[in-house]
């Protein structure tokens, strides 16, 4: 955020009372126009609220801002910090912590992938694709191809986790194993995923799939 802007939302937030664009631009001795400009802008951001007044008297009521209750929205975040405790205390659990993380992540593939309609069943390359579909929305770049076994395979040429993936793999890399699982048997495919071969080639991670009963 800029230092005029900043300064806008200070001086709404320390007003005594809502305060109209004149009495803001006054606070700050610049121009009401540049004023004006911030105060569209910090509403837009959710930083603000815009309300009209009931009028007092003759003329049009008067437009003010109020700061909008809250913690702020605004500045960095720290997701990765966030992850890497949570990896770390999971992994701290001991020999256990691998199967928590695939179920976890079959849990939420089963609710990330597009649903396949309830009177037909879809064949293994109709489940392929829409599971595809799903890694593509996570950032995985997907490649399906037709090695590694009776089905294929899919090549994962992109890690959205790539750096947690390297520190916690025996925690992420299940997930995403997890993630695959749930989407096939949400889908009912008539395919599962045996294994995850993380970083398997230079650029990607390869997923060993099998047709159903034949998963070792």
């Amino acid at each position: 955020m800029s230092p005029r802007r900043r300064a806008v939302l200070d001086a709404v937030r320390d007003a005594p009372a809502p305060s109209g664009v004149t009495e803001v631009a006054d606070r700050l001795s610049v121009h009401p126009n540049t004023v004006r400009f911030h105060l569209d802008a910090l509403v837009a951001q959710g930083r603000i609220e815009r309300t009209v007044e009931e009028p007092s008297g003759p003329g049009r009521p008067r437009t003010v801002y109020t700061s909008r209750q809250g913690m702020d929205r605004g500045g960095e975040r720290r997701y990765r910090l966030l992850a890497r405790i949570l990896l770390g205390q999971l992994e701290s659990t001991g020999p256990d912590a691998e199967a928590a993380a695939t179920a976890a992540g079959r849990a939420w593939g089963r609710y990330l992938v597009e649903q396949w309609p309830p009177s037909s069943r879809p064949t293994a390359r109709e489940a392929l694709e829409r599971l595809a579909e799903m890694l593509t929305d996570l950032g995985f770049d997907p490649w399906i191809t037709d090695e590694g076994g009776p089905v294929g395979s899919i090549r994962l040429r992109h890690c959205p986790f790539l750096e947690l993936a390297e520190e916690y793999g025996t925690i992420v890399c299940p997930l995403h194993l997890g993630l695959i699982r749930g989407a096939l048997a949400e889908l009912s495919a008539p395919l599962e995923a045996t294994r995850l071969e993380p970083f398997a080639e230079p650029d990607a991670c390869l997923a060993h799939l099998a047709a159903s009963g034949t998963a070792a």
